[in-house]
């Protein structure tokens, strides 16, 4: 049977477990929110009129790292991936628009 003093200092270790891991993950969580504000900062100037497609990306790229054991290691590159991504589709929408004005035009 424990002692009374021993079951003081379990609940003393418990507690100082449960304060590290509770600081830890909201460095975790600061981090990830630094770095969303960070890339739609950076990148917003050029999604213009499709700044909700840059924001639902990278909050995909996070939903994603959030799934794995280091979110935190895994968003950046997650995050970076769906920018570019985005970026192609409006690279190929652009291209569609102006083949479809030229043979609009034409007709």
């Amino acid at each position: 049977m424990k002692t009374t003093n021993e079951t003081k200092n379990a609940s003393i270790k418990f507690r100082n477990l449960t304060r590290a891991c509770g600081v830890a993950c909201q460095k975790v969580l600061n981090g990830i929110r630094q770095a969303k504000a960070d890339l739609l900062a950076e990148y917003q100037s050029l999604f213009v009129g499709h700044e909700h497609s840059l924001s639902l990306a990278i909050g995909e790229a996070e939903a994603l790292a959030w799934q794995t054991d280091f979110p935190h290691l895994f968003f950046p590159d997650l995050a970076m991936e769906k920018v570019q991504v985005l970026a192609d589709w409006e690279k190929r929408q652009g291209a569609i628009m102006r083949r479809t004005t030229r043979t609009l035009q034409a007709a």
